[in-house]
């Protein structure tokens, strides 16, 4: 609408039976709009919902040992299916113990399995690139 005076803002907001709601005051003349307060706060706390559910339980784990068998990995596929379907990202790990440490390429073969199993059922894309921690292998993918 343009730049209005306060008072001639809420004059407008008056006579339309609405009312004056600051927007942002970081810029300067501060942003409004007219509106119905009620409403407004309703759309706000409607939005901070949605972001609440949105954020709960945001990364799910899937461990994969270091002796996994073929069928093994596909059931686990299918559950990274299944959290991807519900709006998870999903760290998939494989924890090395004692000399299993020493074969790592092992293990890498293993989730690079894992990830060609869960490509064939759903696309996904690498959020985090495998790699090497204290305890095993990690890394994060999400739904593409």
């Amino acid at each position: 609408m343009g730049i209005f005076d306060l008072e001639k803002a809420i004059q407008i907001a008056r006579d339309q039976g609405l009312d004056l709601i600051k927007v942002t005051d970081k810029v300067d003349p501060p942003v409004c709009k007219i509106d119905d307060y009620g409403k407004f706060v309703y759309q706000e706390k409607k939005k901070e919902r949605q972001q609440k559910v949105k954020r709960v339980g945001e990364l799910k784990n899937l461990r994969l040992g270091f002796n996994i068998s073929e069928h093994d990995l596909e059931t686990r596929a299918k559950t990274a299916e299944k959290f991807f379907k519900k709006g998870y990202k999903i760290r998939v790990e494989i924890i090395l113990k004692g000399r299993e440490k020493a074969h790592s390429e092992f293990a890498k073969e293993k989730i690079k399995r894992f990830l060609e199993i869960l490509e064939k059922l759903t696309p996904f894309k690498v959020e985090r690139e495998l790699k090497k921690e204290s305890r095993g292998l990690t890394i994060i993918i999400t739904k593409s």
